[in-house]
C-alpha cells in the first residue's frame, strides 16, 4: 500500500538507528531463513540496530510493501525476494477503542474488516488489519475489496489519498530500558534469543482527498523480518 510517511512517529531511543555494524557480515541465500539469534550482547544490539534501521525505512517510504521486499533482498530471507499481498479470507476483528471517533463516525455506520500478509519466500513479514468505512468508497470499490486480492491502496487510488501515522512504536526491546544511561546488558547464555511473534507496530489513518478518514489501519510487523541466514547474525573473527 503506498502512502506517505512521517519520521515523527513516537519510537523510543530512535538514536540507535546510527549505530555502526562493528564487524563485516558475510552470508550466503538459502530459503528459509535461519532465525536463530544467540542471547548475547552483541545480538541484542544488532536486533535493536536492525528493527530501527526498519522502522526508519517504512516511516521514509511510501510502500511498505517495497520497502519489505528490498528488506528481504538485503538480509536473504528468501532466494526469491519477492513480496506479495495474501488476503485473510474471513478474518474479523472488532473495531479498536476510539476508532470511530478517529474515523469521525457514528455508532450505527457499518464499518467492513480486512486482513492482509505480506509474504516473502513463504515468510510472513507483516500482517494489517485495516478497518474501513464502505459508505466512503465507492460501490466498485467496495465489490473489488469483497472479491479479489487487490491491495487496498490500488483499489482506493482515486480518492487521492493521503496517510496519517498515528504512532510507530517498538513491541520489543532487545536492549532494557535505561541501556544507554549505563543499564548493563543481559549477559551472554548460550541460549537462542527470545522472539516474541510481532517487534513493531504501525497505526495510521487513511484520509480521503476531500478530507475524509475512510480507513484506520494497524500493521504489525514479525519477528520473521529478523530471520536472516545465520551466518548474518555473528561477527566474523
Amino acid at each position: 500500500m503506498h502512502r506517505k510517511r512521517h519520521l515523527s512517529a513516537s519510537i523510543t531511543r530512535a538514536g540507535i538507528v546510527a549505530l555502526p555494524l562493528l564487524y563485516s557480515l558475510t552470508a550466503t541465500a538459502r530459503e528459509p531463513a535461519d532465525p536463530h539469534w544467540v542471547d548475547d550482547p552483541y545480538s541484542r544490539m544488532k536486533a535493536m540496530a536492525m528493527l530501527q534501521s526498519l522502522n526508519a525505512d517504512l516511516l521514509s517510504h511510501p510502500s511498505a510493501t517495497l520497502t519489505l521486499e528490498r528488506w528481504c533482498g538485503t538480509h536473504h530471507l528468501a532466494r526469491d525476494a519477492k513480496v506479495v499481498a495474501r488476503v485473510v479470507k474471513g478474518a474479523d476483528k472488532p473495531l479498536p477503542e476510539g476508532a470511530r471517533e478517529q474515523l469521525a463516525i457514528g455508532m450505527d455506520e457499518p464499518v467492513r474488516y480486512r486482513q492482509v500478509q505480506l509474504v516473502c519466500g513463504g515468510l510472513v513479514l507483516s500482517e494489517a488489519d485495516n478497518w474501513y468505512v464502505p459508505s466512503r468508497l465507492s460501490e466498485a470499490m467496495n465489490q473489488e475489496l469483497d472479491h479479489s486480492d487487490t491491495p487496498f491502496g490500488k483499489v482506493v487510488q482515486a480518492l487521492h489519498f493521503r496517510r496519517q501515522t498515528l504512532a510507530a512504536e517498538l513491541l520489543w526491546s532487545p536492549l532494557p530500558a535505561g541501556w544507554d544511561a549505563g543499564t548493563p546488558l543481559p549477559p551472554a547464555t548460550r541460549h537462542p534469543l527470545d522472539i516474541p511473534a510481532h517487534v513493531l507496530q504501525h497505526r495510521a489513518l487513511l484520509v480521503s482527498g476531500d478530507n475524509h478518514p475512510f480507513s484506520l489501519v494497524v500493521e504489525s510487523y514479525t519477528a520473521n523480518v529478523l530471520a536472516m541466514p545465520s551466518a548474518l547474525l555473528s561477527p566474523t573473527p
